[in-house]
């Protein structure tokens, strides 16, 4: 009984623990719904199984899902990071997860820059006046592999990472996003579609250190 109740007090310190740092986490394992929200899909992307559980692949083409959240909607610093799989034969530009603002033209956005075989990362984030573009090309990853890759902003400035590793970095002032909804797969306005596979997400609403990240 000892040893039950300890793990139960583990169990319960390990969730204290997490919602005190107030993160949502979306795994990418069912169809019809992600984190508790109700999904809309376009085309027909697929659960599939991965070394380290389900994950949602999409075809490049006409595959997308919808959300109808902002999950950072009213942050003033934040970490966003995602645990997905660039595949190779993809577009050049492909847009595969975008927070959008409802009824402005605010948003936070990860993509890919498809070089041959490889990939770098871009990440953008506007609010207002503000905005922010990073994007380093002689930054290249073998394509087909799983990353984790993070964006991070800490009220004066947004940062990328791949796997930990800084990749660019820029100064931004931005004000919170207001409610809104999420596409994974393609741009909000269906365009340019992501070729790969995402198995989970996790946002944050404070800026954290490579070492406090995701590990893929």
């Amino acid at each position: 009984m000892a040893v039950v109740k300890r793990l139960r007090v583990g169990i319960f310190c390990a969730m204290t623990i997490w919602a005190a740092a107030g993160s949502e986490i979306w795994n990418f394992d069912r169809l019809d719904e992600i984190g508790g929200h109700k999904t809309t899909l376009l085309g027909h992307p697929r659960v599939i199984d991965t070394p380290r559980g389900r994950a949602i692949e999409f075809n490049g083409v006409d595959d997308a899902i919808y959300v109808g959240v902002h999950p950072l909607a009213g942050v003033e610093a934040y970490t966003w990071e995602v645990i997905f799989r660039p595949d190779k034969g993809g577009a050049p530009e492909q847009r595969f997860f975008h927070l959008q603002e409802d009824g402005s033209d605010n948003r936070m956005l990860f993509e890919i820059r498809l070089i041959g075989d490889e990939w770098c990362l871009d990440s953008f984030a506007k609010s207002g006046d503000s905005s922010r573009a990073l994007m380093d090309r002689a930054k290249l990853h073998p394509a087909g592999e799983w990353y984790a890759v993070e964006a991070v902003y800490d009220g004066r400035e947004l940062r990328n990472y791949v796997d930990g590793v800084l990749q660019g970095q820029g100064e931004l002032h931005m004000a919170p996003q207001k409610a809104g909804q999420t596409s994974v797969g393609v741009r909000f306005n269906k365009v340019n579609y992501f070729k790969g596979a995402v198995r989970t997400a996790r946002m944050t609403p404070r800026a954290l250190q490579p070492s406090e990240f995701l590990r893929k």
